[in-house]
């Protein structure tokens, strides 16, 4: 921890320093100032503050994060990657919905970009449908992703 002088910035600054460069969960911006306030309690009631002002939003954080991600990732990647910053399960309750609506259209660009080509041997099929997978989209929208570019290929 660093003790407070005249040439550290008032953890107050630090943290609205933080949200002018981009958005942040409670957690996400806890942790960050936690190794400059040596009392948790002093901590949470600015914290506390900064979403009373409007500062700090996790509602904002999410919409955010979801929007972002959104072009690289399925729902199921960003939903873990939210909970892992501490947004709760309201909040991604809320945006599910619209996030699973464009799981396949999102599926389908990311795989065209990516191979372009259906899959010509199951060693292949098990690579793109890793892939897939890996980036967040459920068994059911890789299949269909595969198949209809199986089709198309016909």
């Amino acid at each position: 921890m660093i003790a407070p002088d005249s040439n550290t910035p008032k953890l107050e600054t630090r943290a609205l320093r933080y949200l002018a460069r981009r958005e942040y969960s409670r957690r996400e911006l806890e942790k960050k100032l936690s190794a400059y306030e040596q009392s948790p309690q002093a901590l949470s009631e600015l914290l506390d503050q900064l979403e009373r002002q409007g500062y700090l939003s996790t509602g904002r954080f999410a919409e955010q994060t979801s929007r972002v991600r959104r072009p690289r990732f399925g729902s199921r990647r960003i939903v873990r990657e939210l909970k892992e910053k501490g947004v709760d399960a309201a909040h991604i309750a809320s945006l599910l919905p619209d996030l699973q609506e464009t799981d396949l259209e999102t599926a389908r660009q990311i795989w065209q970009k990516k191979f372009g080509t259906p899959p010509a041997d199951i060693k292949e099929r098990g690579r793109q449908m890793r892939f897939l997978t890996n980036r967040g989209f459920s068994p059911d929208i890789i299949r269909t992703v595969l198949l209809q570019a199986e089709k198309d290929a016909q």
